[in-house]
């Protein structure tokens, strides 16, 4: 099957100056051109389309991505690298939720000190103006 730029864009969900994006990094396959120099995209473009959406989703980043398909290709060798990768973005997504949870705590405590009072006594304000008056100084 063949597809246009716009059709592609349609069907993956993915926005058509992103597709090119990935297409002049090197990420995603050079189409095929028509004689008027249209791009022409198939299966195996919304395929590549579709491993580095979810790529993104996860949070891995291009290079990982880069990294992870040119595996994809070579189905016999070793998935260490691959497993690494992974672990590496686990460890980083842990990261950040222990980053998102010192803030939730942090502007929970904000919101309930806050006395509902005038802007002169503002609490948000106060701690938000002084960090030092922070709980957590993780986030």
């Amino acid at each position: 099957m063949s597809y246009s730029i716009g059709t592609l864009s349609q069907n993956a969900g993915c926005a058509s100056q992103t597709i090119r994006y990935y297409e002049e990094i090197g990420l995603l396959s050079p189409p095929s051109r028509t004689e008027g120099n249209q791009r022409r995209f198939t299966d195996k473009h919304m395929e590549e389309l579709t491993f580095i959406r979810h790529g993104r989703e996860l949070g891995f980043s291009l290079d990982a991505l880069r990294e992870l398909m040119h595996m994809a290709s070579k189905p016999q060798a070793s998935c260490h690298v691959a497993d690494s990768i992974a672990r590496k973005q686990l460890e980083e997504v842990n990261s950040k939720i222990t980053r998102l949870n010192a803030l939730k705590v942090e502007l929970e405590r904000m919101v309930v000190e806050c006395n509902h009072g005038n802007i002169a006594t503002c609490r948000v304000l106060e701690i938000l103006s002084n960090h030092e008056l922070c709980k957590s100084h993780s986030h």
